[in-house]
């Protein structure tokens, strides 16, 4: 990939505020209290009262994550639990449920009173706010105003762009998260019977360095563990991960864990709350007696990309123990089992310990303490979020991990093993079920001959190319199903023109957001059900599943009256949109919709681990998809599990520079801002700010709460700007600073990604930070 890059006139041109107007000034004050419990029970209390959701949202709550009677979270992609919780819930995901049951609506009389070009000066959060979209409506460039469409227009419109194209790869069908299975397997048919494979994904932007990794050390993109297994691991280490704000549930297994002894270890640039101790709201006795648990057993602050020199650390700790002591290494595990050892005992008695310690920004000593958890554990879990993956060496640091668990044979068995924290609901099954710009030939093969179709297969473009193309004219038809692409893509005003270029741009929502404020020449908003409503076809109310973190795949069932007569299913839409692309199409779009058990038929035809669909889905709790690696089976080249023996990269930041990390606020999900606030670090009215380590605001001549102008630095040497932003003393390592996502996206350029992954590099863009300059 070519680098790009983006002119002063495009920054101008992209209006910074994201969340709500400020409701007073500006404040820091340190949290001290436990994770979850009456903090985030007084918060749930609160946004509930503020949606005038106090009926509706306890009813949802006593619905949310009940296997097969129940709708799937929208939320996060942590697992169900295990023993039949009846409020398997947490603060965030009751928000996101209550957010999309709004009883606000934004039908033709909103759009009849404002402009696109007025929207536009809005905020991300005042254009969600409006509430639920009702119907169709296309973009009407002489009155600048969005118009309504009947849906057969519509499907229309969409079909006749795409029938029109010299080539089918100038369109690309981007998809989030929050897609169930079956519309996922009919989007991604959809786009391979057109005859692309431009299939881009929010995975790109965050787990595609997960999937790539473990693929190629173990034959499988996906964790071996589950539920189960988190149960009874001795130890955990818990890397790069938010736990409290962006897999809430995991706090429940966290304090289980310290119940019953493990060990926890977390690893993060910043100590999180849910690395210090937790009520669990669902333990009322606990709640009751204000009684707390920790959720930590050791806390390690590397710095920002150090995580890989940690590991590299850890493995050479066991392997010089294992001089005296044999038991520290499995050495019948890696000799049955394991290709490339001998290679990478050699890379590590080769890689110093000075060298490990400038990297990971660790002593020794922190080092050691953590491969001493990490030996006397019997069974051991991994566990990584984007703290790992959004960076250039991503994929060295997830095999590297994978290195480590080699070494003491924590595969293959109970309690131990990889396991990748996916942050949207329905990520890894979007992947599993065809949504892959790379796909295997065997994959197109079987969909081929199940589907009796022609699949493409030269590769499709990601994230970034689609961006890319875009850009220079190359696509011109961009359809999004779900999510919010303009405003969680790197680059946002790179990425604002790329999408103004379009001739078409197509977004299937829930709710008015920026993406379809940036649009094409020509645009449609299509609005679909959400996650919470009941879907009813021909054949009846019927059920979508979804697939977890952990690759159980278990039913989705709305429980509430649509918010309009005029939504349409996801897989409705997408089949509509099938059907006016591909006229002589002799795949069964309308049959298919009448009822989605036909959809997950040819699906288990279709989809390795999907066998017998129908019947396995509806048992308690579904299904999981069987792991090869986990019984020991690695589909790699070697036919065994693969060591790796990458260099450690050079993380150290230049002389005066910072390395800043983007990340999401605890009052917010993905691009969603539900307030100023992020509680669990203690900030209150404030987004445009900045954490910074206190040494390096002395260094620099900047106050506590002082303005400051942030200047990134591409690996073309161009530069983007925030100004004006607040700095936060907090306690980050010297050298690394931490922001907010969205907002601060404009900094991270779009050839900025990993050559590893192909990711943006969210995690670690290149700043200096200064002093705010006066206004001229």
């Amino acid at each position: 990939m070519s680098i790009v890059t983006t002119s002063k006139e495009e920054q101008d041109a992209v209006e910074p505020r994201v969340g709500p107007v400020p409701q007073g000034e500006p404040e820091f004050h340190p949290y001290h209290h436990p994770a979850a419990g009456w903090g985030a029970a007084k918060s749930v209390t609160r946004f509930l009262m503020s949606e005038r959701a106090l009926v509706d949202g306890p009813r949802a709550i006593m619905k949310m994550n009940h296997e097969n009677t129940g709708f799937d979270c929208p939320g996060c992609a942590w697992p169900d639990d295990t023993k039949g919780l009846h409020l398997d819930i947490c603060e965030n995901g009751i928000k996101h449920v209550t957010w999309e049951m709004t009883h606000k609506r934004v039908g033709r009389e909103f759009f009849a009173a404002h402009t696109v070009t007025e929207l536009s000066e809005w905020s991300d959060y005042d254009l969600e706010d409006q509430g639920r979209l009702t119907e169709p409506m296309v973009y009407d460039p002489e009155s600048d105003r969005y118009v309504p469409i009947s849906w057969k227009e519509a499907f229309e419109l969409v079909g006749r762009t795409l029938r029109e194209l010299d080539d089918p790869n100038r369109a690309s069908f981007y998809t989030s998260g929050r897609l169930g299975n079956e519309a996922t397997f009919l989007y991604q048919l959809m786009a391979r019977e057109l005859g692309t494979n431009n299939l881009p994904d929010c995975s790109n932007m965050c787990h595609e360095a997960s999937g790539r990794a473990l693929q190629a050390s173990l034959g499988t993109g996906k964790g071996t563990v589950d539920l189960k297994d988190w149960e009874t691991a001795d130890a955990l280490f818990i890397f790069g991960v938010n736990a409290a704000s962006n897999a809430p549930r995991m706090l429940t297994a966290l304090a289980e864990a310290y119940h019953r002894g493990a060990q926890i270890v977390h690893v993060n640039p910043l100590v999180e709350a849910a690395a210090t101790r937790t009520i669990v709201p669902h333990d009322f006795t606990d709640m009751a007696l204000f009684k707390t648990t920790k959720t930590s057993t050791l806390n390690l602050q590397p710095r920002i990309g150090g995580d890989m020199a940690l590991i590299r650390g850890m493995a050479k700790a066991i392997l010089e123990q294992s001089v005296t002591d044999p038991k520290a290494l499995d050495q019948e595990f890696v000799d049955r089992h394991t290709a490339g050892f001998e290679e990478y005992r050699a890379l590590c008695e080769a890689t110093e310990w000075e060298e490990i310690e400038r990297q990971s920004g660790l002593s020794r000593d922190d080092v050691l303490k953590a491969a001493r958890v990490y030996e006397e554990a019997d069974r051991t879990i991994v566990s990584w979020c984007l703290g790992l993956t959004q960076h250039e060496h991503g994929v060295d640091t997830v095999r590297e991990i994978v290195n480590l668990l080699l070494l003491r044979g924590n595969l293959g068995r109970e309690g131990a093993g990889p396991s990748p924290v996916r942050g949207h609901s329905n990520v890894q099954g979007n992947r599993t079920c065809g949504i892959d710009h790379r796909p295997s030939d065997e994959f197109l093969d079987r969909l081929g001959e199940v589907c009796g179709i022609d699949p493409p297969r030269a590769h499709g473009l990601d994230t970034v190319d689609t961006i890319k193309a875009m850009h220079s004219g190359d696509v011109t038809v961009f359809v999004g199903m779900g999510g919010n692409f303009a405003l969680a893509a790197p680059d946002t005003p790179y990425t604002y023109a790329a999408l103004r270029k379009c001739e078409l741009t197509v977004q299937v929502s829930t709710k008015l957001n920026r993406s379809h404020i940036v649009h094409g020449r020509q645009a449609l908003i299509l609005p679909c059900l959400g996650r919470t409503e009941k879907d009813h076809q021909r054949k009846g109310v019927q059920s979508t599943s979804v697939e977890d973190s952990m690759s159980m795949v278990h039913l989705s069932l709305g429980m509430k009256r649509p918010a309009s007569p005029n939504l349409l299913s996801e897989p409705a839409i997408v089949a509509g949109m099938a059907r006016a692309a591909l006229p002589d199409s002799e795949t069964p779009w309308a049959w298919y919709i009448e009822d989605y058990d036909r959809i997950r038929d040819t699906m288990a035809k279709a989809l390795d681990g999907f066998e017998d669909f129908n019947r396995r889905v509806r048992l308690p709790l579904g299904f999981r998809i069987k792991q090869p690696a986990r019984e020991l089976v690695f589909l790699t080249p070697s036919g065994r599990a693969e060591f790796s023996s990458a260099a450690l990269p050079d993380v150290v930041p230049a002389e005066g520079t910072l390395a800043l990390g983007t990340m999401r606020s605890h009052d917010q999900w993905n691009t969603t801002i539900y307030s100023d606030n992020d509680r669990y670090r203690g900030i209150k009215n404030l987004r445009t700010l900045v954490f910074m380590n206190r040494a390096d605001m002395r260094e620099r001549g900047i106050e506590d709460m002082g303005p400051v102008d942030i200047t990134s630095t591409a690996r073309d040497g161009s530069h983007r700007y925030l100004k004006g932003y607040l700095a936060v003393p907090y306690d980050i390592p010297r050298g690394c600073a931490a922001g907010y996502m969205p907002e601060m996206n404009v900094l991270c350029a779009l050839g900025d990604y990993s050559t590893q992954s192909d990711q943006p590099i969210m995690k670690h863009v290149n700043v200096t930070i200064s002093p705010a300059s006066p206004n001229p």
